[in-house]
């Protein structure tokens, strides 16, 4: 008779040695180890990262074996939580993500890296049977989110993107309210964000001990080692993000294309305006205005600031009759003195919603479909990709979602992907 093995090495190309494991559901329970636990690797442990780690300690049906992390610091201080959390010291760490994918006794992996690692790392776990929940945005590229998704596809994985949001309870309503006609016919979407910040020449200097700059890197196109460069300000230059509106625009673009029932598609035309840094460390938007337009005439509108008394970030839905706006303080406000009532009805009901890491954990047991699954993620990704691809090249541009091209604009169409520096690829 022939067997198969839990480890199956299939492998995965020249660039990136990660054995191919046949999933832990088809050897015990569904989605879990053998102990009936889901056990999880954390790769990329900074701020975000040990916000996620933390959340999942919490939960009795999880086991973090393992962490990993190029920074030695992140990765002490991550080890020492996930012993401090089980009383013991049996974490293992890891300053390389291919052993942590490598481990067949590790279902699930967290990744929380910064955002140009994020497609291959999800590529790479989906090919060695894990399931997966990463931090937003799903992609560097458009070509690369669509790569993640297709993946996604391919291996039955399980992903959750991080943009919680979708399981915070005054966003929920808002979505809700603009989805079930209260508003009238929906006619913009606002999504509020900040202003991108600016940052000074730098100076190359020496890379700390036990920091792996070079892995940090990784795909990235090399550059000497400066401390902004990396670590939570890497947001800010195009290397390894887009700014504002990559940041805080997976979240609340994502919000608005929920709100506007289009999470499979993306607005068709899109044009706004920006001031970049005019020199210095970060190239990614300090002021801009983005409104991009829905095939049905519904417009999306992407802002550097809030409107003077509006307050924290967020989104507003506006329609032909009525608005609602909710933001990150948990405040909803409306024009109608009935949606704050029905806001009141309702909050019994969304303030028992199971959080956003309660749903990837409970979909890797049943292999559901998550709340923030690959191809919303993508699509509302998209969305802030074009945005900043417009703001770059400073013109209109129209968007074919289907084709996912550009209409008749080479120029455009080749920022949909880039290079990756040799031997990281996807």
């Amino acid at each position: 008779m022939t067997t198969v093995s839990r480890r199956k090495l299939l492998g995965c190309g020249a660039a990136i040695a990660v054995p191919h494991v046949i999933p832990s559901l088809l050897w015990g329970q569904a989605g879990t180890s053998p102990s009936g636990r889901i056990t999880m690797g954390a790769i990329g442990l900074g701020g975000q990262g040990m916000h996620n780690l933390k959340s999942f300690l919490t939960f009795d049906d999880v086991r973090v074996l393992a962490v990993c992390d190029v920074d030695r610091n992140h990765l002490q201080k991550a080890k020492e939580t996930v012993d401090a959390a089980y009383g013991n010291r049996d974490c293992a760490a890891y300053g390389d993500f291919r052993e942590v994918l490598a481990r067949a006794d590790i279902d699930t992996v967290l990744i929380a890296t910064p955002d140009h690692w994020h497609a291959i790392l999800s590529i790479e776990a989906a090919k060695a049977g894990k399931d997966i929940y990463c931090e937003k945005p799903i992609s560097l590229t458009v070509a690369e989110g669509r790569a993640v998704v297709e993946t996604m596809k391919r291996y039955s994985t399980v992903y959750q993107s991080g943009t919680q949001r979708r399981s915070i309870a005054c966003f929920r309503f808002g979505v809700d309210i603009a989805r079930s006609g209260m508003l009238g016919k929906l006619q913009t979407l606002h999504c509020y964000y900040h202003n991108g910040p600016t940052c000074p020449p730098q100076k190359p200097q020496p890379v700390p001990g036990g920091f792996d700059y070079d892995m940090w890197l990784g795909p990235a196109p090399f550059e000497p080692y400066t401390p902004p460069r990396c670590h939570g300000s890497f947001r800010w230059i195009y290397d390894y993000s887009g700014g504002q509106l990559t940041d805080l625009g997976a979240h609340f673009a994502d919000l608005a294309q929920w709100a506007h029932g289009s999470e499979d598609t993306s607005p068709t035309q899109y044009e706004g305006w920006a001031e970049f840094p005019k020199d210095g460390l970060f190239n990614t938007p300090v002021r801009f205005e983005v409104a991009a337009t829905y095939a049905d005439g519904v417009k999306m509108i992407m802002h550097d600031e809030t409107e003077p008394g509006r307050g924290p970030r967020g989104n507003k839905f506006v329609g032909s009759d009525d608005w609602v706006s909710v933001d990150d303080t948990g405040k909803v406000t409306a024009s109608s003195a009935a949606i704050l009532r029905k806001l009141n009805a309702a909050q019994q009901g969304y303030e028992y919603m199971e959080g956003h890491h309660r749903d990837f954990l409970n979909c890797v047991r049943t292999r559901g479909r998550t709340i923030a699954p690959p191809e919303t993620a993508h699509r509302s990704t998209t969305t802030c990709h074009i945005a900043n691809i417009c703001l770059r090249l400073g013109r209109k541009l129209q968007w074919d979602p289907v084709a996912e091209r550009f209409v008749n604009d080479p120029e455009a169409d080749r920022m949909l992907a880039r290079a990756t520096r040799s031997p990281w690829r996807l």
